[in-house]
């Protein structure tokens, strides 16, 4: 039996859980969340608490079963406390702005990078060297977040860049000047 699939996820107060049609709809304080999980998991509301199992010991109702759990897991976290991922640029002249909704980023390309974030998602940018990505969808703001890092990736020898803020960045030492 999968470890992760078979702990019971506790419904907090203030959050609606709906089964209908192999489809677990979740309301909370943030917002509204839909997913459709696979048709051979059971998906079982008991009192506060959701349980996941599966039918077979088969290998894909195995990784599906904890698989269901998290992601409705993931969801209760989302809609309750929301997901937030933090971004750092690094490097001589590199600049990240707020201009409305979009995010307007110059990191040494002859013209800005503009991100305009999806539904869902809030970016925000404390400092001008700082981007927070917010948002109640896992998923989305992983995504967004690792589109805002893939515009410049942190360089070896430098290490300039846009990085997660707990990203280490192996450093490489340049070449070596020898006398002959």
């Amino acid at each position: 039996m999968s470890r992760i699939g078979k702990k019971p996820v506790n419904i907090p107060s203030g959050v609606q859980v709906t089964l209908q049609d192999n489809e677990v709809v979740i309301k909370g304080p943030k917002g509204q969340l839909t997913w459709g999980y696979p048709a051979d998991i059971t998906v079982a509301i008991d009192g506060s608490t959701i349980n996941v199992s599966r039918p077979s010991d088969n290998k894909s109702h195995r990784a599906l079963h904890g698989l269901t759990r998290v992601l409705i897991s993931n969801m209760i976290q989302g809609v309750t406390e929301g997901f937030q991922r933090e971004l750092e640029v690094s490097g001589v002249g590199y600049a990240v702005e707020m201009r409305g909704r979009s995010l307007f980023v110059n990191v040494g390309y002859s013209h800005p990078i503009l991100v305009t974030p999806p539904e869902g998602i809030t970016i925000e940018v404390p400092k001008p060297l700082n981007v927070i990505v917010r948002g109640i969808d896992k998923q989305l703001v992983g995504q967004v977040a690792a589109k805002i890092r893939s515009i410049k990736p942190v360089e070896p020898y430098k290490g300039k860049g846009i990085r997660y803020r707990d990203e280490m960045v192996r450093r490489k030492a340049g070449k070596k000047v020898g006398s002959k």
